[in-house]
């Protein structure tokens, strides 16, 4: 299949894209496609000239590409890298050169990439691209809205409220410190604080507000923290994630040797269940499709807690989704396979068979044929 592999953009998840970008693309060639990996903002060459044959000439596209940092990158000097003087979000030929493949595999991550817009724009074209439609990915995207669908379809999640910089409010007695404060639809942890009393939490508003005009602020719980693969509907393997610095924040996700994940998570059959379930009633209730990755915690009592849905997960050396398959023995380019085949299917009316409420459906190593 000719796949191009759109990445990059300007959000404080660029260099994650592009890794995961990286990975995808070489996976996808060495399974016999044509694949080319697209920078969505910087686009390729400048508009008009000729991007036909583009496959056959796809060596030409492989740049962009370095090492994720431990901070946050330097937007502003990638927006001088782009060919054109244009500040819209798709760069040069990136439209044209998307409509020439049999299907566009979403590569990208945080806003502009996981909130819809894409996604929007690619449906009006006719474009196919993998992971949820605009509507799943918006829901998704904005934890405040994602927080009062938890709410309302009895998905437990921390106590919080979203508030915009207009409209500051003092933090509820309910919620109290230490809190969590970050972007409403932030990604990969940059922007996020906790606050142990009230200074912090006037610093920790200053700095979501940096990234966002409206900010989520939820009830800090002290617990261990797993993640929940979910494709085509039934959930992968749980695994848990132990931070080496007790946080688990944008350098401790995508730098080598920062934290330890253990897959299968050493959980209990009932608990195991459960949070695979409602991992699954997520992706239903916010309207997922293809596949996601849900985040949970669990405090000392047991309790569990959603804490929000990934709809393009990252796919990075590092990355959770592909360890979680991986322990059923598949590997990641069949796993970035089986995400095309979702969406495929989906685009020749195929629906998800999704278990009723409450009920779980997970895959297991017999289930490797499926795939």
């Amino acid at each position: 299949m000719k796949i191009v592999v759109l990445a990059g953009g300007i959000s404080t998840e660029r260099d994650v894209s592009l890794i995961s970008g990286a990975g995808i693309l070489k996976a996808l060639r060495q399974r016999g496609h044509q694949a080319i990996l697209l920078d969505v903002f910087l686009g390729y060459k400048k508009r008009g000239d000729d991007v036909s044959n583009i496959f056959e000439k796809s060596d030409e596209m492989d740049d962009h590409v370095t090492d994720i940092q431990a901070v946050d990158p330097d937007i502003e000097s990638v927006k001088k890298l782009r060919y054109d003087d244009e500040k819209g979000l798709f760069g040069p030929n990136v439209i044209e050169i998307c409509r020439q493949a049999d299907i566009v595999y979403m590569g990208l991550h945080g806003a502009d990439g996981e909130n819809g817009k894409v996604q929007a724009a690619f449906d009006i074209l006719g474009i196919r691209y993998t992971g949820s439609d605009y509507l799943g990915s918006a829901l998704a995207m904005d934890k405040g809205m994602a927080k009062k669908v938890f709410l309302q379809s009895g998905i437990p999640t921390p106590n919080g409220f979203s508030m915009k910089k207009s409209q500051v409010i003092k933090l509820p007695d309910e919620i109290g410190y230490p809190c969590i404060v970050k972007p409403c639809c932030g990604g990969s942890s940059v922007g996020m604080s906790i606050a142990k009393n009230e200074d912090e939490y006037n610093k920790a508003l200053e700095l979501a507000f940096k990234y966002e005009a409206e900010v989520v602020v939820e009830e800090y719980i002290k617990g261990r923290e797993f993640s929940v693969g979910v494709i085509g509907g039934k959930s992968l393997p749980i695994i848990e994630i132990i931070p080496k610095s007790g946080v688990y924040d944008y350098e401790t996700k995508y730098q080598p040797g920062m934290a330890e994940d253990v897959c299968p998570a050493p959980l209990s059959d009932e608990i195991t269940d459960k949070m695979q379930t409602y991992a699954i009633d997520v992706y239903r209730e916010l309207k997922l499709g293809s596949y996601a990755r849900i985040d949970f915690l669990l405090d000392a009592d047991d309790n569990m807690y959603c804490l929000e849905a990934n709809t393009l997960p990252g796919m990075t050396a590092t990355s959770l989704l592909p360890q979680e398959a991986k322990v059923l023995g598949i590997e990641y380019g069949v796993l970035c396979e089986q995400v095309i085949a979702q969406a495929l299917a989906t685009y020749n009316g195929e629906t998800e068979e999704l278990p009723a409420p409450g009920t779980n459906s997970h895959y297991g190593k017999d289930d490797l044929k499926s795939l």
